[in-house]
């Protein structure tokens, strides 16, 4: 009988039942993570998200400008929440530890590169990308998005879809130093709207500035109306993510 000819033997079921019984304390892993880490950040209303680099030097224009942003968050009355790591990740929580309000490090588990930071009132850490990036949504009244790589985009891009397809509540979006950012918006409002990828009206999803003044008063701007506590069906959606 040729190779191709040989009947395949069965799978041998105790192995299976070992790796059914693996992914059923996978899951339940995946669980505590999301129960844990909504316990802990559950009194931090209201809070702002700050995306960024984590190979950003202290040294960095970038650093500094993150920093003082975290700082004068932290000090109008907002939570700050980053991904715990260093770079723009450090100067957040820096800049919220030295101001009135908790700084949040929601910290994920790397081979490389990522090390909680030292300016933390609230450390999470993550074994699974999704439960962190589920907990930067559910706990952000904005997102403050500094200069960053594909990690940085990444979140970025996250934060649009979920907000345009409704699946999140609408709150401001804000890039951060406009020379890093401009050609990416220029692309998104002509390439992206020109082939009807996306409606022209959600580039205004998006808004540049490059002042920490000037973010923290467009978040206020965006919540005179309304004020920061969530409405019954803006809570039923972020409950469902």
């Amino acid at each position: 009988m040729s190779e191709k000819e040989k009947i395949p033997r069965p799978a041998d079921p105790g192995a299976a039942k070992f790796t059914a019984s693996q992914e059923a304390w996978r899951v339940l892993g995946i669980m505590s993570e999301f129960v844990e880490a909504a316990q802990r950040l559950s009194e931090i209303h209201p809070a702002v998200t700050i995306f960024g680099s984590a190979r950003t030097p202290p040294d960095s224009p970038y650093y500094r400008l993150a920093e003082k942003i975290a700082r004068k968050l932290s000090d109008a009355g907002f939570s700050v929440i980053s991904g715990g790591g260093p770079g723009i990740m450090e100067a957040a929580n820096k800049g919220a530890y030295q101001g009135r309000s908790p700084s949040v490090g929601l910290n994920i588990q790397l081979p490389r590169e990522q090390r909680a930071n030292g300016y933390q009132d609230i450390s999470q850490t993550f074994r699974h990308f999704f439960a962190r990036k589920y907990m930067f949504v559910r706990f952000a009244s904005a997102y403050v998005v500094m200069p960053g790589g594909f990690g940085t985009l990444d979140e970025l891009l996250e934060a649009l879809t979920l907000v345009q397809t409704g699946k999140s509540r609408k709150i401001p979006i804000i890039l951060v130093h406009e020379p890093f950012w401009r050609g990416l918006v220029d692309w998104i409002s002509t390439m992206l709207v020109r082939e009807k990828m996306i409606a022209s009206e959600d580039v205004r999803l998006i808004q540049l500035i490059d002042e920490p003044e000037e973010v923290v008063g467009a978040i206020f701007r965006h919540y005179e109306r309304s004020g920061f506590a969530q409405l019954p069906e803006e809570r039923e959606k972020l409950l469902n993510l």
